[in-house]
């Protein structure tokens, strides 16, 4: 059996680490915050006392960090992870980084003959506890196939995006729509209520038609509207608007290295930056809607 090295227990990384602990896998964890290792020692993880004890004769390394500063820090340099792990050693890098970053490890990890894909992931939490993540994949399709097994215990959908750095060309671009439709669909909403129509109603009439889209399906902003949307439950768990940011951020790097335009991914990464200031930034980023209901 398989030993699996996890490293980073967050909201996505220990409903995972989760996961494959059910596929049956030995799971090793390690994360700053002790509460999280001791929720994943419940359910059959053993614990690391470092980073690079959990490394230590695991035959794959899965990483879920919150930026390109982490995931760098993690791997790069003579203390970095990189230079401890043993060559043909498997690393899922599963963070949402920025591409440059992405290529900068890899090339370190080739340098070791350390095989690497970096793999962001889309499907929030729910996606993440069900099982059902989809992964945007980066790297060698020979290593690919050799992974797929450990995708598969955390998701449904896993794509091959091409060479080294392109999951996260794909996840930048994927969050840039979402935001901008996530956006487009709270003024709409606010826009109907003002003039007199029930959200719930206009939700459905738009969802039918040709404004129907992903947070009209499953993740209305409106309070109310859904059940099970964030919204439904003041915006608490979810997908953080300051995440949300980060990678609206990551997108607008990308597209000033390629000397793309990109006015609407421009206009939502002020909007949720504005967001933030106003102190939203730990809530999920449906709440783009209280921007437009006064």
């Amino acid at each position: 059996m398989q030993t699996i090295a996890f490293i980073g227990l967050g909201h996505m990384g220990a409903p995972m680490a989760a996961n494959l602990i059910k596929a049956g896998y030995l799971l090793r964890v390690f994360d700053l915050v002790q509460s999280a290792i001791d929720g994943l020692i419940a359910q059959g993880a053993s614990a690391a006392r470092s980073a690079h004890d959990a490394v230590d004769g695991a035959d794959v390394v899965v990483t879920m960090l919150p930026a390109s500063q982490h995931v760098e820090g993690l791997y790069l340099g003579n203390e970095g992870l990189l230079a401890h792990i043993v060559p043909g050693t498997l690393v899922l890098e599963c963070s949402t980084i920025a591409p440059a970053s992405a290529r900068k490890v890899h090339q370190a990890a080739a340098e070791r003959k350390i095989p690497m894909l970096d793999a962001p992931v889309s499907g929030g939490t729910g996606g993440a506890i069900a099982g059902t993540l989809t992964f945007m994949v980066g790297g060698d399709a020979q290593v690919l196939e050799r992974a797929h097994p450990v995708f598969s215990a955390m998701g449904r959908n896993i794509f091959h995006a091409g060479g080294d750095g392109a999951g996260q060309v794909a996840k930048v671009c994927n969050n840039q729509l979402l935001a901008v439709l996530m956006i487009g669909t709270a003024e709409s909403l606010a826009l109907g209520a003002a003039n007199g129509l029930d959200p719930v109603v206009l939700s459905e009439i738009m969802r039918r038609s040709s404004g129907g889209n992903w947070a009209l399906e499953v993740y209305n902003p409106w309070p109310g509207v859904m059940e099970n949307a964030p919204a439904s439950r003041g915006y608490t768990g979810g997908f953080m608007a300051a995440l949300m940011t980060k990678d609206l951020g990551l997108a607008q790097e990308t597209a000033q290295v390629s000397g793309n335009s990109t006015p609407m991914g421009s206009l939502a990464l002020a909007l949720y930056r504005l967001l933030v200031k106003q102190g939203h930034g730990e809530q999920d980023f449906s709440v783009i809607q209280k921007l437009f209901d006064s």
